[in-house]
């Protein structure tokens, strides 16, 4: 079968000599990024502290809006961080928790870096709810039930990193605007292979990386804040360039700017942020809606190969309600992972979920089929060995 995105493929060298199925983890790296890096570099080189007037300083921004255009958001509606859990941090210094409407609701498959975040948040007064899962899908009627007139943000992934569940982030936002509560939404897991509208899903705030299915790397995080919150809100974790005149230095309190910068804090990460640009690039370029289409059809695949094998597949059957991993767990997955990596097909491992495999536009079918042909002969050469 004919399959126009794999015309893309040649912009990622790693694929050269290496069968890639870890997109969820750490996508793989655009050509391009050599040439950023080195634009990087000879600016620097050769305009030296006038980098941050003619370039570096709007970068964040520029960054911001590209990414943005991905989930279509409003110009000037997102901000740049270094990481997913910086960008919650700066919700929360916007949010009071020291009055009755203190509750933070979620779920127990939240990623749990934000967790560990928004459990330290009982310091300053929240009461945080964790909605117990099987350990595969959120129960959207009890995660709904457990959102009340005390819930002050309910922050939620949009996709399971362990299951690739797909929340019903729709809901999740009608209900908690019901009764006046936030909602943020991590999309790590889903901008770049999962269409999704913030302006549609009247999204308060959302938040995710480059890291993984936007094939830009660490370092680069995004906040969204819908507009009309935006010149409301006045984060506590803050810093110079959030200020309107950051290089008067003036001292005393902060005299905010206008998003999206109203949301940053340090000195940007400008080297991170040239190396995002590229991937995003050739996402913009391929389409979410196509990439989507082919991750649909490429996970079905890989749930059929592991069904025929008897293999426990940790991710949900209907199409519609994953994202763009296959978690599988065999006899012995976690050995059985280590083996693939030493064959040079990376894939990882998470306990709970077993083996994910995570294709992308650029993998091929034949791809798919060589890694779970690689798992059965690993199993065999360990069911002889043990004999």
């Amino acid at each position: 079968m004919s399959d126009p995105l794999l015309r893309y493929r040649p912009e990622f060298p790693i694929l050269e000599r290496t069968n890639y199925l870890i997109s969820n983890s750490l996508g793989a790296m655009p050509r391009g990024v050599y040439d950023a890096m080195k634009g990087y570099a000879d600016t620097w080189a050769t305009r030296g502290v006038r980098a941050w007037e003619e370039r570096w300083w709007m970068l964040g921004g520029e960054v911001g809006d590209e990414l943005g255009a991905l989930m279509n958001a409003p110009k000037g509606s997102v901000s740049t961080h270094q990481n997913v859990t910086t960008c919650q941090a700066v919700v929360a210094s916007c949010l009071d928790f020291s009055g009755k409407r203190n509750k933070v609701v979620y779920s127990d498959l939240n990623f749990p870096s934000v967790m560990y975040f928004w459990e330290a948040q009982r310091a300053y007064g929240a009461d945080v709810h964790m909605v117990k899962t099987d350990g595969i899908s959120v129960p959207t009627e009890r995660l709904l039930e457990a959102i009340d007139e005390r819930t002050l943000v309910v922050p939620i992934s949009h996709v399971i990193f362990r299951s690739a569940y797909i929340n019903d982030a729709q809901a999740i936002i009608d209900r908690a605007h019901q009764v006046g509560a936030y909602v943020v939404l991590d999309t790590f897991h889903s901008l770049g292979t999962i269409p999704f509208d913030v302006q549609a899903l009247n999204a308060d705030f959302a938040c995710g990386g480059v890291l993984k299915w936007m094939c830009g790397g660490p370092g680069v995080a995004y906040l969204y804040v819908r507009p009309d919150l935006a010149w409301k809100l006045q984060p506590k974790f803050t810093g110079w360039t959030a200020h309107q005149q950051p290089f008067n230095f003036e001292v005393g309190p902060t005299r905010y700017t206008d998003p999206p910068y109203r949301f940053m804090n340090g000195t940007p990460h400008v080297p991170a942020l040239e190396a995002a640009r590229p991937g995003i690039k050739i996402i913009t370029a391929v389409g979410v809606e196509r990439i989507r289409e082919k991750s649909k059809r490429q996970t079905t695949r890989l749930i059929d190969l592991a069904a025929q094998r008897g293999w426990r597949v940790n991710t949900p059957r209907d199409p519609e309600k994953r994202g763009g991993t296959v978690s599988i767990d065999m006899l012995d997955s976690q050995e059985v992972c280590q083996a693939l990596l030493k064959r040079d097909i990376l894939v990882d491992w998470r306990p709970q979920a077993g083996v994910r495999f995570s294709p992308h536009f650029y993998n091929t079918d034949e791809e798919i089929d060589a890694a779970i042909a690689a798992v059965e002969e690993i199993l065999k050469e360990r069911a002889v060995t043990t004999r």
